[in-house]
């Protein structure tokens, strides 16, 4: 039996649609709310059907030199075209698309974990400084 970690893939968001992007300043200054946005798709659009859609991002907090992250929000996607007339025929699809406002007294990395219902997780980070 495989373990979970050994199953999150990574790539590079630019060429794979899969990857999430992690959106807010490089630099924010201590104790201030600043805005982070997750999203999938920014260079190759992913899927938002029925079939095969994102379900879920999850955006984690881990400080520099800390033992573990902290989950800073969590975003699902329930809306996908289904209907009691079939697949793709609903009147209402939700985005794979999240904003979160948060403020950070050091810093450390931002990471964030996507669900594929087709093809599984995938992972992505961003370091973020605080002055």
């Amino acid at each position: 039996m495989s373990k979970l970690s050994a199953q999150i893939k990574t790539a590079d968001w630019k060429s794979e649609k899969h990857v999430p992007v992690i959106e807010c300043p490089d630099t924010v200054a201590a104790d201030q709310f600043f805005m982070v946005k997750a999203t999938l798709g920014k260079a190759v659009a992913h899927p938002n059907t029925t079939e095969h859609h994102i379900r879920w991002i999850d955006l984690y907090f881990k400080a520099e030199g800390g033992a573990i992250p902290y989950q800073v929000a969590r975003f699902e996607f329930t809306a996908h075209g289904e209907s009691a007339q079939g697949a793709n025929a609903g009147p209402v699809y939700t985005n794979h698309e999240g904003c979160a406002s948060l403020k950070l007294s050091q810093g450390g990395v931002l990471q964030a974990v996507a669900y594929c219902n087709i093809h599984g997780l995938w992972e992505a980070e961003k370091e973020i400084a605080v002055q």
